[in-house]
C-alpha cells in the first residue's frame, strides 16, 4: 500500500522580523525541514508555496536559493487556509505519482495593525464589514445569543491558550496571561477585547512529504478535507453576511470540511488526540470545537471552562498556544500546526506535549468561507 508520510516538518519562529524577506523566512523553514527529513534538495521533485502577502513568484524566489533544478513550483494562495491547501494538493501529486519527495512552505510578511483583504466589495470595506475584528464580534454575539456563551468563557481560551504558549519557543507571546488581564484589556469589537484576538505577523513552516509504505513510526497524511461555503453562505458562516437558507440551517464550512477528513480517515471526532485549530480569535475557537464535533452545538464555551482542552484535560487544542499566542503569518499559519501535530505525535513537544498523542487535526478556517481539516496519525 502507497502512503504519503511526512518525513520532516521545519519552522522559522512567528512574530517580527525587520530586515527579513519573505524569501529568508521561506529558505530558512526549507533548510530546517529537510534537515529533520534527513532528505537531499536535489530529491525534492516539487515545492508547494503557500502565501498571500509574499508577491508575484514567492516559490520561485526561494528555489533560486535553495537551487535550481528543475523541479516543479506552484504558488497557492487560499488565505487562512492556503497552508492545509498546499499541503493537500502536494498529496494528490504524490498519490497520482507525479513525484516521490515534495517539500510544502508556508510564508508571510503581514502588513502591521487590521488585516485587510480585497477580496470584500468595496461596500463591505467602507461599512466596516472587511474588518477581521467585526466578523468575528459578529459571529460570537450570534452564538452568545443562541447558546448562553459568556464574556469570561471566551477570555479563558485566551488564558489557556497563552499558558500552553509558555512552552512554545516558536510563539510571539510567551507568558501567562490572566482571565482578569483579558478582560481588563481595550474593546475592539463587542464582545471582543485586545487580548482575545490574534496579531497578523511574519514566519514561516515547511513539511516534507514522501511517497512510499509507511513504516512504525512515521507520521501519515491519513485524511484531508477542503472545502467553501454553501451558496447561501455567500462568505461563510463566521462573516457578517452570512444568512441561514431558507429551508434552515445547513452544514458549516468547518463541518463540511470535518466530515471529508473523518470519512477519508475511517475515524471521528472521540478519535483525535491533539487537535490545532483556528483561534484567530477567542470565539472562533470555541464555535470550531463544535463544528469539529468535540463537543454538542452550544457546549464550546462550557468546554473550554470546564478545562477538557487545556492540557492535561481529555483532548487538548492549541497546545502550540494557538494563533492567539503564536500570531498569524496567514500563509505560514497552517502549516505551523502541521508543525506542531507531527511534533506532538512523534513525541517530541516537550513540556506541551501530550502524553500517548496518537492522532491529530489541524483546522484552517479563512476568508472567502474556505476551510483545511487534515488528520494526521503516527503508525
Amino acid at each position: 500500500m502507497t502512503d504519503v508520510v511526512v518525513e520532516g516538518v521545519g519552522i522559522h519562529p512567528f512574530g517580527r522580523f525587520d530586515g527579513t524577506t519573505p524569501t529568508d523566512l521561506g529558505v530558512y523553514a526549507v533548510r530546517d525541514a529537510l534537515r529533520d527529513a534527513g532528505t537531499d534538495w536535489s530529491e525534492v521533485g516539487a515545492l508547494y508555496c503557500a502565501h498571500m502577502y509574499a508577491g508575484t513568484g514567492a516559490g520561485h524566489k526561494i528555489v533560486d536559493v535553495l537551487g535550481r533544478t528543475g523541479l516543479a513550483v506552484l504558488n497557492v494562495e487560499n488565505a487562512c487556509s492556503s497552508g492545509g491547501a498546499g499541503l493537500q494538493l502536494a498529496r494528490q501529486a504524490l498519490l497520482a505519482g507525479d513525484h516521490d519527495v515534495v517539500v510544502v512552505v508556508g510564508v508571510e510578511k503581514m502588513p502591521r495593525g487590521m488585516m485587510r483583504m480585497d477580496y470584500f466589495d468595496s461596500w463591505r470595506q467602507h461599512s466596516g464589514h472587511a474588518s477581521n475584528p467585526a466578523q468575528f464580534a459578529f459571529a460570537i454575539r450570534r452564538h452568545m445569543h443562541d447558546h448562553g456563551t459568556t464574556t469570561p468563557q471566551l477570555a479563558k481560551v485566551a488564558e489557556k491558550n497563552h499558558a500552553h504558549s509558555r512552552y512554545n519557543p516558536n510563539a510571539m507571546y510567551r507568558r501567562p496571561v490572566p482571565v482578569e488581564e483579558v478582560l481588563a484589556s481595550r474593546p475592539v469589537a463587542d464582545p471582543l477585547r485586545m487580548l482575545m484576538l490574534c496579531a497578523p505577523n511574519e514566519g514561516a513552516a515547511a513539511v516534507v512529504l514522501r511517497r512510499r509504505p509507511a513504516r512504525p513510526g512515521d507520521i501519515r497524511l491519513r485524511g484531508h478535507g477542503l472545502r467553501t461555503a454553501l451558496l447561501h453562505q455567500p462568505v461563510g458562516e463566521h462573516m457578517p453576511t452570512y444568512t441561514p437558507a431558507p429551508t434552515g440551517p445547513t452544514p458549516s464550512v468547518t463541518r463540511l470540511a470535518a466530515d471529508d477528513a473523518y470519512r477519508r480517515a475511517g475515524l471521528g471526532p472521540d478519535d483525535l488526540d491533539v487537535v490545532e485549530l483556528q483561534d484567530t480569535d477567542c470565539g472562533t475557537e470555541i464555535i470550531s470545537t463544535e463544528e469539529l464535533g468535540l463537543c454538542a452545538p452550544g457546549e464550546g464555551g462550557a468546554l473550554v471552562e470546564s478545562g477538557a482542552t487545556t492540557l492535561g484535560g481529555r483532548q487538548p487544542v492549541n497546545p502550540s498556544g494557538g494563533l492567539l499566542s503564536k500570531g498569524e503569518p496567514v500563509g505560514a499559519s497552517g502549516l505551523g500546526q502541521v508543525h506542531e501535530i507531527v511534533h506532538q505525535l512523534r513525541d517530541r513537544a516537550g513540556a506541551r506535549q501530550v502524553p500517548g498523542a496518537r492522532i491529530g487535526l489541524t483546522h484552517a478556517l479563512g476568508a472567502g468561507g474556505n476551510c483545511s481539516v487534515m488528520i494526521f496519525d503516527r503508525v
